[in-house]
């Protein structure tokens, strides 16, 4: 495959086991070319999730990708954590270690802008699976670029399934809502993974063990991940396993085909304080409001993790 051919793609992440996963099915994936990282503060803060973001490089063993520190809280209000889901390091599970990587010396809003501009229009996907704070700012610093963006595929929200962190309103999203309702109106082609989704992708004892038998450092690091992550989600919701939500996005642009939804349009929630954060979305149709989101609800989920275990095994 060439560079031609390659899907030119920014993730922009706030790891989290689930991130971490998302990251290493990207960098194990050939159809992906990784122009950069860039981060936001989300599951801990930003301290922690760049620290978390290079760790998950150097044990997948790349070096050369370029991370790049973004905002270290929301657009207003009050910065929201995930400790209580994610441990107090982001990444609790494995020996959490100082990378020997360094961040790039520049804003990780700019160089969503520089990066959209300077690339053949619309050749570039946005991957966002943390709060929405870089993108929304990238965007106000220059709306133009939401003409040269290929697709946002993000991970956020939910409809049927409700919120994880307010009983109306999906982590991502609640954490800057502000920030999601600025993405969501940019006018960019959107393919959402909402909670819907996510939580038909659990990791199972099966399954964990399975990525165990791939043995590399990587592998290794995300299996005792993903055994932390998923003791706090069993004992949530009562399954064999946790959802692993942002690696969907990833799945996606990979292979479009594990996966089924709808157009739809979908706005975000502001100004209440009882269900703030949360996205309405127009499933059934029932207004004249524009399509602006292909929303995912179902999943190949067997398919997904033999997606997830052959890529990881691709890492050194």
């Amino acid at each position: 495959m060439t560079e031609k051919e390659k899907i030119k793609v920014i993730i922009d992440t706030d790891p989290g086991q689930d991130d971490a996963a998302a990251i290493m099915l990207a960098l194990g994936s050939p159809e992906l070319d990784i122009l950069g990282l860039t981060v936001v503060a989300g599951n801990v803060p930003l301290n922690l999730t760049t620290r978390n973001a290079l760790m998950v490089c150097e044990l997948s063993g790349r070096l050369d990708i370029k991370v790049f520190a973004g905002a270290d809280g929301p657009i207003t209000g009050t910065q929201v954590t995930a400790e209580h889901a994610h441990g107090q390091s982001g990444l609790d599970g494995p020996d959490i270690f100082e990378p020997s990587i360094q961040l790039e010396p520049y804003y990780a809003p700019d160089f969503i802008v520089e990066t959209l501009l300077n690339e053949r229009s619309k050749t570039v996907t946005l991957c966002p699976i943390g709060p929405l704070t870089n993108v929304a700012l990238a965007l106000e610093k220059n709306p133009t670029i939401a003409t040269h963006i290929d697709k946002i595929v993000l991970m956020g929200g939910g409809y049927f399934a409700q919120g994880n962190i307010t009983p109306s309103a999906e982590f991502n999203i609640f954490a800057d809502p502000e920030a999601a309702k600025i993405v969501f109106s940019c006018g960019a082609p959107i393919v959402m993974m909402p909670l819907d989704v996510t939580h038909k992708v659990l990791t199972t004892r099966a399954r964990i063990q399975q990525l165990a038998s791939i043995g590399n450092p990587a592998s290794d690091a995300l299996v005792k991940m993903l055994t932390f992550y998923s003791r706090y989600n069993s004992k949530k919701f009562g399954n064999d396993g946790g959802p692993l939500h942002d690696p969907t996005t990833i799945a996606w642009l990979i292979n479009p085909d594990l996966f089924k939804g709808k157009k739809c349009n979908v706005e975000i929630e502001i100004k209440s304080d009882l269900t703030r954060g949360s996205t309405v979305i127009d499933w059934w149709e029932v207004t004249s409001r524009p399509k602006n989101a292909l929303v995912i609800n179902e999943v190949d989920s067997d398919g997904f993790f033999e997606l997830l275990t052959e890529r990881v095994s691709n890492l050194k």
